[in-house]
């Protein structure tokens, strides 16, 4: 497996991170909920009456965005990054990650936008905790090439 480790889109990342600052501050003034992924995905498993609409519409923005970004952005300005594996790599990734998710009570934007916005503890271990497993791996592979 090789991924694009030396994409560097500062602006990208920038605006992207105020977006999504701006949007969770969006949904929690008007919807009182937090603004994580995992959760509201959970949430449609199994579904609540009265409680699906709203989730269902997140989840199809979500899937929706990336095309109407592609027919808004002129393509000279698209960066694609690049993911040597396998499918069954990324999908064994995704389906560890989802676990991950359920084992920490929330993903990223859960805890590391929203939690720590809110000054919460579990959100506070949550996110140093992923955040050093993240900074380990990237470790390992670029200087001990173990992987």
């Amino acid at each position: 497996m090789n991924l694009d480790w030396a994409h560097f889109t500062p602006w990208a990342s920038l605006s992207g991170g105020i977006i999504l600052g701006v949007a969770s501050a969006i949904f929690i003034l008007v919807n009182g909920r937090i603004l994580g992924i995992s959760g509201i995905l959970g949430g449609l498993l199994p579904p609540k009456v009265g409680d699906t609409t709203w989730r269902i519409a997140f989840m199809l923005g979500l899937f929706a965005a990336p095309t109407v970004f592609h027919t808004v952005v002129p393509v000279e300005y698209i960066t694609v990054p690049r993911i040597d594996a396998s499918d069954l790599t990324v999908v064994a990734a995704g389906l560890l990650v989802g676990i991950g998710t359920r084992y920490a009570s929330g993903c990223t934007s859960g805890h590391g936008v929203c939690g720590l916005s809110r000054l919460s503890p579990r959100s506070l271990l949550a996110t140093a905790s992923f955040m050093s497993a993240g900074f380990a791996m990237v470790y390992v592979m670029r200087h001990l090439s173990v992987i």
